[in-house]
């Protein structure tokens, strides 16, 4: 979804992310734990909040960022006190050094050329001891079924560039020197009707996505790493 059909889709899309929030903000709080509760927290590429408001209540303040000011402004009408949300690069985070103590990206790394970037951000962003959450549905081993897959993706939303396989975000957490402590590996299921009603699509759009569907209904692999940064 390019930045501009993301403004027009904001609120739609803020109203999907309510439905499944109480489930988001329990499988965050167990993936997450132990916290003290007194940490700072960032959900970079927040979209519309979904991870910053899950955090929320676990957290002393969480900080999202994310480009579109309409998904920021659907963020800001459902943030509790300690929420902020601030315009700005997931490839060039408007942050100190270490500033944060878990900082983390949800159903970000497919949407941005380069997700080396994303990941070396982040850690920067984090204080020696802290962790850092990645979130992201997951690409296929084989590369053949992968390239289907992403050919469907960036035809339903042009934003779309890879999804990258497990291994593949295993080892930009480590060129990082990020060590996954917690790792969960889940399929959520898709209906090809209510996914494209989602993406806002004209009705051309819409007949050259369902073409290349995988079909009415399917399974993505959602991955959830949790990783420490060393020292601290």
């Amino acid at each position: 979804m390019s930045l501009a059909r993301f403004a027009r889709e904001a609120e739609r899309l803020a109203l999907h992310q309510d439905a499944g929030a109480a489930a988001l903000a329990e499988r965050v709080r167990r993936v997450t734990e132990p916290l003290t509760g007194d940490e700072r927290a960032l959900d970079a590429g927040c979209g519309a909040g979904a991870l910053a408001l899950a955090l929320a209540p676990l957290v002393r303040e969480v900080v999202g960022v994310d480009l579109v000011p309409e998904l920021l402004e659907q963020a800001r009408r459902r943030a509790p006190a300690n929420a902020t949300f601030v315009e700005g690069n997931v490839e060039k985070l408007p942050f100190e050094r270490g500033e944060f103590d878990l900082s983390g990206c949800m159903r970000v790394l497919h949407h941005v050329v380069r997700p080396e970037l994303v990941l070396s951000e982040l850690g920067r962003v984090t204080r020696p001891g802290g962790h850092i959450l990645v979130v992201d549905q997951l690409g296929a081993t084989d590369p053949l079924a992968q390239l289907e897959r992403d050919r469907f993706d960036r035809t339903r939303d042009p934003s779309h560039q890879r999804s990258l396989p497990d291994a593949d975000i295993r080892a930009l957490l480590e060129m990082n020197d990020l060590v996954v402590v917690r790792n969960e590996i889940g399929f959520e299921e898709r209906e090809l009707e209510s996914y494209l009603d989602r993406a806002g699509l004209s009705d051309e759009e819409r007949e050259r996505a369902a073409a290349l569907a995988p079909g009415p209904r399917w399974q993505v692999e959602v991955g959830w790493y949790l990783a420490r940064k060393p020292g601290g």
